[in-house]
This record gives structure tokens, sequence and C-alpha cells, in this order.
């Protein structure tokens, strides 16, 4: 934490020398990316429910009330917000399809991720060993690293926790395993999931790409490719175990790593921090504002307190 305040300290004192304009655009081009995104999940969810008229605004808007309530809360507290709306606006939806419907999402996102992964490990040397992880400064979940036993502890527990409640939903949600292949329907439609699905997603990686190009422009560092694919190569891990709001300190840490050597140090801090202010402010305003006009008001708990009874039977 103490190496994301020097960023913040940083942050400030370069603050005057941000450029303007390229951050504007980034801003923009960030918005269109989860313009994007939300455009992607809302026809996944209208293969699901082809009887069903799925509105575009509802299902952006619930996407962007998710990405919101994400940015200031951990271990995706937003997804539960982001559901609930999506229920919300399809009348005829279970809560099981529609949570579903983000495992198809994944596909695309994991291919993408991994690519890159592959990429910055065999090809750049940029990843940190494994075993130099917990040493990172401001690495969020290090003290996991060090405790082996702990960390196997955990990582059982959750997937004792994920049987134990696919055990419980196949009793006590009807046709549970038909709710789940429902969100799936797409992909049975090879050229409908292309088109509708895997375009938007293709759209939603190269905006990230575009964003991040700015943003460099924005706090004057060298905007090359490898750059802006290392950069996202770090924001991507810091998605991989969400332990604080919006990835804060993990994504810093593997900024500083795979950029090593090549920025100035002071310069790499402020972009970090500058870079997570911009983005995390964005979601903020964009969520809660897709929350007030959803629901009339900024709590977002409203969303969790007007969903509808437990799915059972029905």
């Amino acid at each position: 934490m103490v190496r994301v305040l020097d960023g913040i300290d940083a942050f400030i004192d370069q603050l005057t020398s941000v450029h303007p304009l390229p951050l504007f655009l980034a801003i923009l081009a960030h918005l269109v990316r989860l313009g994007c995104t939300s455009t992607a999940w809302r026809n996944v969810l209208a293969a699901a429910y082809p009887e069903q008229r799925v509105r575009r605004l509802p299902i952006l808007g619930a996407y962007l009330a998710g990405v919101g309530v994400n940015a200031i809360i951990p271990v995706r507290a937003g997804d539960a917000v982001r559901v609930v709306l999506a229920h919300r606006a399809i009348p005829s939806s279970t809560y099981t399809t529609v949570v579903s419907t983000s495992f198809v999402l994944m596909i695309f996102d994991f291919i993408a991720a991994t690519s890159l992964l592959v990429w910055a490990a065999l090809t750049q040397s940029a990843l940190p060993p494994v075993g130099r992880i917990p040493d990172l400064p401001s690495f969020d979940f290090g003290w996991l690293f060090n405790r082996p036993t702990l960390a196997e502890s955990v990582i059982g527990g959750l997937i004792i926790a994920l049987g134990l409640f696919l055990f419980w939903a196949k009793d006590h949600i009807v046709n549970f395993w038909g709710r789940v292949r429902q969100a799936f329907t797409v992909l049975g439609q090879p050229k409908r999931y292309l088109s509708t699905v895997a375009l938007w997603q293709a759209g939603d990686w190269t905006f990230r790409l575009v964003t991040i190009w700015f943003l460099l422009a924005a706090f004057s560092l060298p905007q090359t490719v490898r750059n802006v694919l290392l950069v996202q190569v770090s924001a991507s891990v810091a998605t991989t175990l969400p332990l604080t709001p919006a990835g804060i300190g993990t994504e810093q840490a593997f900024l500083l790593y795979v950029l090593r050597g090549s920025v100035e140090s002071a310069k790499l801090l402020a972009f970090s921090v500058g870079m997570k202010l911009t983005i995390v402010t964005t979601n903020i305003v964009a969520g809660f504002t897709a929350i007030f006009l959803t629901l009339r008001t900024v709590r977002y708990s409203k969303a969790l307190d007007a969903s509808p009874q437990r799915e059972t039977s029905s």
C-alpha cells in the first residue's frame, strides 16, 4: 500500500502536466468499451430468451451499475447488482440463467487474456517468476502466496463451497441444469455467436487497448504497442483475484515490474495511479448514474432489496 500512496503523491506532483485531450479520448474509448461488452451480454441474454424482447438500454444500465459498484467494493460485489437489474429487465428470466450468461462471455475473455499472458511470458519475459510474486511491492494477496498451506485451504474451501452449492441447487431449483444450458444457447448457433457476441467482445478488447494508448499519451509515456499490451497484461492479472476495490495495488505492482527500465519510476508511478483513478472514476460516475436512472436512487442496495423472491420451484 505504501507504493500506491507514493504513486498518488507522484500523480499529484505531475497533475498539471497531464494532457487533457488524450485523457478525454481515453475516457470516451473506455465508455465505448463498456458499451461493447454490455451489447455482447445483451445478445447472449436475447439468445437465451428468444420469446422475450431484451431491450438494450436496461441491460446497458444493469451492466454499468455492476461496473460502478465493483469499482468501490471488492470481490465482484457489483455482479450481484448487475444480475438483479438484468433479471428485473427480463420478466420471465431466472437468476440461474442470467448468472450463467456471464460464463459465455468468459470464454472469449479467457482466450484473449491467456493469449496476452503467454505472449508476455514467452516472448517478452515480462512477468515475474511465481516465487517473486509475494515480494512485489503493494501486492495485495502476496501474504497468501507466502502461506501455501493457507492458500491450499482457501482454494479447497472454495471448491467445496461450489460443490455444495451445485448439490443444493440441483434439488432446490427446478430444472437447474436446463436453465444453465439455456444461457449457452447462443453457442449452439456459431454464426450468431461470432457476429453478435464475439465481434462485440473483440470491440471491447480493442477499445481497452485504445484507452491505454491515449492514457500513455496523457501522461507523456512512450506510446508503443508493446507498452500498451504490457499495461493490459497487468490489468488482466489484477482482475484475476479481485481482493481489493478495482484491483488497486495488484495492478500497480505488476505494472512497475513489466515496464521496469523502460520508463522513469516517478512517471510510471504517476501513470499507474492516474490510469486507475481515471478508470475507477469513470466507472463510478457511469455506474451510479445508471443506478439512479434505473432505481431513482444512488443506493445500489435498493436493487438487492427489490429483487424478487428466491428462485426455487418456478
